[in-house]
C-alpha cells in the first residue's frame, strides 16, 4: 500500500506564496506520474499540475500557469508545488496523487486558504 503524506498548506494573503510537499512511501519511479488536484467547496476536483517521473514533462491547469511550479526530488521521493501570486480563488483542499499505471493513490489533502 502506497502512502502519500502532504504538508505545507495554510492561510496566506492574496499575492503571497506557499509550497506544498508530497512525500511518497516508496520510490517515485514506481509511478508513471504524480501531481496535485484541488477541490473547492461545491466544485468538482480539478487537476492543478502534474509531472512525469521518468522525465521532465509537466502539465498545468490554465488558471495556474505562470504562477505555480511543480517539481520533484527523486532522492526524497517527494513532489513539490510552489504556489506564487496566490488568489482567493485558489482556496481549496489540495490533494496529492500518484498514478501507478492501473491504480491511483491519493493523499489526505491539505487546506489552502487565500484571504483577500
Amino acid at each position: 500500500q502506497v502512502h502519500l503524506v502532504e504538508s505545507g498548506g495554510g492561510l496566506v494573503q492574496a499575492g503571497g506564496s506557499l509550497r506544498l510537499s508530497c512525500a511518497a512511501s516508496e520510490t517515485i519511479f514506481s509511478f508513471n506520474a504524480m501531481g496535485w488536484y484541488r477541490q473547492a467547496p461545491g466544485k468538482k476536483r480539478e487537476l492543478v499540475a502534474a509531472i512525469s517521473t521518468g522525465g521532465d514533462t509537466t502539465n498545468y491547469a490554465d488558471s495556474v500557469k505562470g504562477r505555480f511550479t511543480i517539481s520533484r526530488d527523486n532522492a526524497k521521493n517527494t513532489v513539490y508545488l510552489q504556489m506564487n501570486s496566490l488568489k482567493p480563488e485558489d482556496t481549496a483542499v489540495y490533494y496529492c496523487y500518484a498514478d501507478q499505471y492501473i491504480v491511483d493513490y491519493w493523499g489526505q489533502g491539505t487546506q489552502v486558504t487565500v484571504s483577500s
